[in-house]
């Protein structure tokens, strides 16, 4: 009875996997978690990575796209999903919130070439607070509050290079990290404070992530793939039980209207 149970939650993770999508998300988060999963070839548990791509519709509605489990991560990896998503409908991403990955803007612009590549900046700050002392924390984190709180790109940069004056003898690393995600941080000035809001806060995928991390949790590690989606899901499906309204989407959609226009409004 239970692998009948668990083999129709399997039939329809697949039916919603392969759902058809929307022909323009305004935005696209995209996120990790880690699950110990026990790998079928080797039969030793992994610490894989489990992918999800939430978007936010043109009526402002939280939707996740779908996921994917993967061993590696990498630009011929996000291709494929990539990939995927514009075969299940998705013509234009307008912006893609990603999180340093690697190979991951190339592969969205290799995909979708108009997409506007933006770091997420919740990680890019709390990677950097790993650097410092916990005395120092607060004191850092107003000072890069300055560089991703400036009204445009060129402000941001002089404060970025205050910043590393500031603070480079002691912690070195921080400002060069900005630096090299700065391409896809840039993005970001761009935008209205309703915009910018909902890009940077990823209030979204931050709950989505607590909601699947409760039901996991309890979990020491998964005989399959197969096991761990069917669990992630369902958590999945509590989420959107939740409520998929995002808030304050109004004045964030009239700020797409106007800024990508034919793009927003075809």
């Amino acid at each position: 009875m239970i692998s009948r149970v668990t083999d129709a939650v399997l039939d329809e993770v697949r039916e919603w996997q392969s759902r058809a999508l929307d022909r323009m998300y305004p935005i696209v988060i995209f996120d990790a978690l880690r699950v110990k999963i026990r790998d079928a070839d080797s039969r030793m548990v992994k610490n894989k990575a489990v992918y999800e791509a939430l978007g936010v519709s043109r009526d402002g509605l939280r939707e996740v796209l779908g996921l994917w489990v993967a061993d590696n991560e990498g630009a011929k990896f996000w291709l494929s999903v990539m990939n995927e998503l514009k075969n299940r409908g998705v013509q234009d991403v307008l912006i893609a919130v990603v999180d340093g990955l690697k190979g991951f803007p190339e592969a969205i612009t290799a995909a979708f070439p108009d997409a506007a590549v933006q770091t997420c900046i919740v990680h890019l700050v709390r990677h950097s607070l790993n650097f410092c002392a916990w005395k120092d924390r607060k004191c850092v984190a107003v000072d890069l509050r300055r560089i991703y709180g400036a009204a445009t790109a060129d402000a941001a940069a002089v404060e970025l290079d205050a910043f590393e004056e500031k603070w480079a003898e002691k912690y070195a690393s921080i400002a060069p990290a900005w630096r090299r995600a700065w391409q896809e941080v840039i993005p970001f000035f761009a935008f209205d404070p309703a915009i910018r809001k909902i890009i940077y806060t990823t209030n979204a995928i931050e709950s989505l992530n607590r909601v699947i991390r409760k039901s996991i949790k309890t979990r020491g590690s998964f005989p399959t793939e197969d096991a761990a989606t069917k669990l992630i899901y369902l958590a999945i499906r509590n989420f959107e039980k939740g409520g998929r309204n995002v808030r304050e989407w109004y004045a964030a959609r009239n700020q797409f209207a106007i800024m990508f226009d034919e793009r927003f409004n075809a």
